[in-house]
């Protein structure tokens, strides 16, 4: 259960990176990358749009491996093991009572012929 929550955890912050880098991203009408563009002279515009292209493909990898491990780390349980178990304690606690289980037998009403009157 611990592995599968680090996991899930591990997750929620690779999907919270890929939007914040796809926000940040240029796009057609010029995000927030262009605002930076006059006061990067380190790595130049054209550079960090090749850094964050690299980090959105990079982490969308990170998120298909966590998302394919994360398969293997959900906790199961022998459903078939606890199903003969469930059922074995039921029928040892709890004895049948035939009375109870199945209704009554009725003896069925004897029928007269048509001819004959009602015996009194």
């Amino acid at each position: 259960m611990g592995l599968y929550v680090f996991i899930s955890v591990l997750i929620l912050i690779t999907c919270i990176l890929i939007g914040l880098i796809v926000l940040v991203q240029n796009s057609k009408g010029g995000g927030l990358a262009s605002s930076f563009a006059s006061s990067n002279q380190i790595m130049g515009v054209r550079k960090t749009a090749d850094f964050l292209e690299k980090a959105t493909w990079t982490l969308a990898v990170v998120l298909l491996f966590l998302s394919l491990v994360s398969v293997f780390a959900i906790p199961r349980n022998n459903q078939e093991g606890t199903l003969k178990t469930e059922l074995s304690t039921e029928n040892a606690t709890a004895p049948i009572n035939a009375a109870t289980q199945a209704p009554a037998q009725q003896k069925p009403a004897q029928e007269k012929p048509s001819g004959e009157a009602p015996v009194k």
